[in-house]
């Protein structure tokens, strides 16, 4: 038996589960509408575990629907709560109550430890990037100088960044010739040191797949690390962050620097948001057993990266099933190729939807978000959270 937790902020997970069994598009229409706000899929369940699952679910209030060996069960937190206690539940639904415990998850998480202390990750942070580097997909050539990268810095600090992500390395198809280590501390120390000592308060951040360019990163001021391949491509890099005690931004991707932005990885069997989870536990299990505490991490889905616009899509409505993995969520939307898709703009005008990629992330439980533009995000992002909250 499998139990699959599925999106349910909008109703296409729900309404292509039913589609696949055999539903015809009324019927799956009607039951996906207004379910929730959580619901699993549960597959080769025998027939005396889907009759107590009938029966019992009725009682705790949860919807159950059922077809030959599946059922789609739907309902409150609290409700699905009380599923999950196999002490409890009639001993046919013993390893079901298991395994929803499993796909509920632990209570998120509201602090990041970094080496400059802890980050209230309880509302929205604004993470500003600053790329030093000459071939950026977006802004490449406009911040190599030391008093372009610097007067950014002060740009997106005015404009309310929490946090400034440097790179020196461009993820960007077609990049010309791989950059080495010294290369790249060249581009981005300085700017780091630089801002470091002008704003001695602001939180730096050092976006590299090098241990190397890491820890020379954190030496000169930055306390979290950035790792786009998910500590996949310097398995020295969780050593680095082990013993600084930096924060990790863990990102999905597959592949190597130069094609990882690519097409060429992005086959997930057509169930692209299960895979990404998958694959962001392994990245986290990295983490973990090279001495990393969990309270230093932050996953990111990665848009973009070895996924075509329409999964990107999909990775962002099915946000809030990789919660349960018990990490505070980071997403970078900002004037992605998917955005490109659904608005039809270049690069440099996709602000406007990337504010609306991070209120939607936000509302499917992302807390942090890496964008170009801090000004047009943030007050998207305000307005989301004081919804959400209730007040200003």
């Amino acid at each position: 038996m499998i139990v699959s937790p599925l999106a349910v902020h909008s109703p296409r997970a729900v309404r292509e589960a039913l589609l696949a069994r055999g539903w015809d598009d009324v019927r799956a229409d009607a039951a996906a509408s207004g379910i929730g706000p959580f619901a699993v899929l549960v597959t080769a369940a025998d027939p005396e575990t889907l009759q107590a699952l009938v029966r019992h679910g009725g009682k705790l209030g949860l919807d159950v629907l059922t077809g030959g060996d599946w059922a789609l069960i739907a309902g409150s937190f609290a409700r699905f709560g009380a599923l999950a206690r196999p002490w409890v539940v009639p001993p046919e639904l013993a390893e079901l109550a298991v395994q929803v415990g499993g796909a509920l998850g632990p209570e998120p998480t509201t602090r990041w430890q970094t080496a400059r202390g802890t980050v209230a990750v309880d509302r929205p942070v604004l993470i500003g990037i600053i790329n030093v580097t000459p071939d950026s997909f977006s802004d490449g050539g406009q911040f190599t100088r030391l008093e372009a990268a610097v007067a950014q810095a002060d740009r997106l600090l005015q404009e309310g960044a929490d946090l400034l992500d440097v790179g020196g390395e461009s993820t960007r198809p077609g990049r010309p010739l791989p950059v080495d280590a010294d290369e790249e501390c060249r581009r981005i120390i300085p700017v780091i040191e630089a801002v470091a000592r002008r704003h001695p308060s602001a939180l730096l951040s050092v976006d590299t797949v090098k241990s190397a360019v890491a820890r020379a990163a954190l030496g000169a001021g930055a306390a979290v690390l950035n790792d786009v391949s998910g500590f996949r491509l310097d398995p020295a890099m969780a050593g680095v962050a082990a013993e600084t005690g930096a924060g990790v931004v863990l990102m999905h991707s597959r592949g190597g620097v130069s094609d990882m932005a690519t097409y060429d990885h992005a086959e997930y069997g057509g169930d692209v948001v299960s895979v990404v989870r998958q694959e962001l536990r392994q990245a986290l299990g990295r983490a973990l057993d090279g001495g990393v505490p969990a309270e230093q991490v932050v996953l990111d889905p990665g848009f973009g990266f070895a996924k075509t616009p329409e999964q990107s899509l999909e990775l962002c409505d099915g946000l809030a099933l990789l919660l349960p993995l018990g990490r505070p969520l980071a997403v970078g939307p900002s004037r992605k190729r998917f955005l490109g898709l659904v608005t039809g703009r270049d690069v440099v005008q996709r602000d406007g939807a990337t504010a609306a990629a991070c209120v939607v992330a936000y509302e499917r439980g992302a807390r942090l978000f890496r964008v170009h533009n801090v000004a047009a995000a943030r007050e998207a992002l305000m307005v989301a959270h004081a919804i959400r909250a209730g007040r200003p």
